[in-house]
């Protein structure tokens, strides 16, 4: 397993992006959690790790009401975590971004989760969907069921139609300071017991153009 992902971050508590982390822990703890998110930014900067998180928040059997963290113990955590949970779905738009895919997608939703509480769809370089599909995926967010959660990700939100847009509660994801992947950098290095000057990681930091993706694989 590469370091990117034994190191990916397990709950909010944990995301590097400060601006981020305080957005996503303000609406769970507001106990309104919407229906449909829209996470844009760079690639590398942790979008698909923070859909996995909500994923285990809205679905962990033992977490508390408007409490920020899972539990990471129960099985809809461990699943949603080994990316092996039947009810969260994760879509390449790239790959599946036309009419045919979301309207079997369209009908995929109106089934009830098999054993989460909800079914969390997250769809990646949303962006790629044609215009036909993201006509068709509009008419389910305007009317979800209540046991779907869809969460988009893009590094290109302005691609997207406005209507999509408006549906969707944006998290904007940006390039990350040197002290944020320094931080990463830090939990990574901790975790392998490698001894690292700060001078060090500060260096790969600013090499890496602000992705904490890149910058661990520059560790590794």
């Amino acid at each position: 397993m590469t370091l990117y992902l034994k190191y990916r971050p397990k709950e909010l508590d944990e995301l590097d992006l400060d601006n981020v982390r305080e957005s996503l822990k303000k609406v769970v703890k507001s106990g309104k959690i919407p229906h449909a998110f829209l996470f844009s930014g760079p690639k590398g900067t942790g979008k698909t790790s923070a859909a996995r998180i909500l994923a285990k928040i809205v679905n962990c059997e033992n977490r508390r009401s408007n409490s920020v963290k899972p539990c990471n113990k129960c099985e809809q955590c461990k699943s949603i975590e080994a990316g092996n949970n039947i009810d969260v779905i994760e879509l390449d738009a790239a790959s599946h971004r036309g009419i045919d895919d979301i309207r079997s997608l369209r009908e995929a939703v109106k089934l009830s989760p098999s054993s989460a509480e909800k079914k969390v769809y997250i769809i990646d370089e949303a962006h790629m969907l044609t215009t036909e599909a993201s006509n068709a995926l509009l008419k389910t967010l305007e009317e979800p069921p209540e046991h779907v959660m869809f969460i988009l990700a893009t590094t290109n939100p302005e691609k997207l139609i406005p209507t999509i847009r408006s549906r969707a509660t944006s998290i904007h994801f940006k390039n990350a300071s040197t002290d944020e992947v320094v931080r990463c950098l830090e939990r990574v290095t901790d975790g392998e017991k490698v001894k690292a000057e700060k001078e060090a990681l500060e260096r790969i930091a600013r090499a890496s153009g602000g992705s904490f993706r890149d910058a661990i694989k520059i560790v590794e």
